[in-house]
């Protein structure tokens, strides 16, 4: 059985695509079946908020034809199978999902308040660290604001839960008067002396975060709101 958890990480699975696709909501679940390989197998796929997984089937036998999620099985038929099962689970995925890589409340909120404001969109900068990005200012290309993925622990906070950040810049003169090292943070991957972290798990309230952004975004103007 394959997980397909990691595969659907970074995505916003479209329910209402999943039905047009061919998939029959049985309870809670999206299930999905196709014969493949002149019907000797069946492809089923399952899709729910708590769980998301897929397998082959071999027919004959009733049972799962667990190889296809074997690494280094090898073997032309087993290619075959591993295919046209990979062929459909990504065809599945393109057709019914949209790139989701920020998934807090919170930060969906912040960005999509960036946007209406400065009509500025999230730049995804680095290939390898899909989940960081930055907004910049359209004057004179300077960052005002990153949204970051990261490690609890990172922040000094002992916990490994994975949590959406919020970097923004901060007067240097008022910075210390602001980090309780709580709610507000001295700036990961950034210059402590003039950028501020966030959590954005609501820890602070929107309100007071999007006063910090207009603060940001006056400051990379080279202005003090």
């Amino acid at each position: 059985m394959k997980d397909l958890e990691v595969l659907l990480r970074k995505k916003k699975i479209d329910y209402d695509k999943l039905i047009k696709y061919g998939f029959n909501k049985e309870n809670d679940k999206y299930i999905y079946k196709k014969d493949i390989l002149n019907s000797e197998f069946m492809i089923y796929i399952s899709i729910s908020e708590n769980e998301k997984y897929s397998k082959v089937i071999e027919k004959a036998w009733k049972d799962e034809y667990s190889l296809v999620d074997v690494e280094d099985a090898v073997g032309e038929f087993v290619g075959k199978v591993k295919t046209e099962y990979e062929k459909v689970i990504f065809d599945v995925i393109d057709k019914c999902s949209e790139k989701e890589i920020f998934k807090f409340d919170q930060t969906k909120e912040v960005i999509e308040y960036v946007k209406k404001k400065y009509n500025d969109e999230l730049e995804f900068l680095w290939e390898k660290f899909d989940d960081n990005a930055i907004w910049r200012n359209k004057v004179n290309n300077k960052w005002y604001g990153l949204v970051l993925t990261v490690n609890e622990e990172k922040l000094g906070i002992n916990s490994d839960r994975i949590i959406e950040i919020i970097d923004l810049r901060y007067s240097k003169e008022e910075i210390e008067g602001i980090i309780d090292n709580k709610k507000i943070f001295p700036g990961y991957h950034m210059n402590k002396k003039s950028w501020i972290t966030i959590k954005l798990d609501n820890s602070v309230e929107t309100e007071e975060i999007i006063h910090l952004i207009d603060n940001s975004y006056e400051l990379s103007l080279g202005k003090k709101k």
